[in-house]
């Protein structure tokens, strides 16, 4: 799977688990480099405290446009730290 925003991949994995319609991607499938924390956080019942990113591609910032929970509850174990997309980006194999 790749994750595309602004026409350029800014993940991609064979990895991806999906969760409520999402692709999670492993962290270390994520380019870094288009990537900044913010200090959004939000609250799901059975996952946890998300933690978000802005991505800046070509000089085009797409705020808190991922997220990742950096803590999970245990029914979200498998997802920790793993990225998912919303906002315009692209999740297509």
């Amino acid at each position: 799977m790749k994750a595309i925003w602004n026409e350029e991949v800014i993940a991609e994995s064979n990895d991806t688990i999906v969760i409520e319609g999402n692709h999670y991607f492993p962290h270390d499938s994520i380019k870094k480099e288009y990537f900044t924390k913010t200090d959004t956080h939000t609250t799901c019942p059975w996952k946890g405290v998300a933690s978000y990113y802005t991505i800046e591609v070509n000089g085009s910032e797409n705020p808190d446009a991922a997220w990742f929970y950096p803590e999970t509850k245990e029914m979200a174990k498998g997802i920790k730290n793993y990225v998912a997309f919303w906002r315009g980006v692209k999740v297509e194999e």
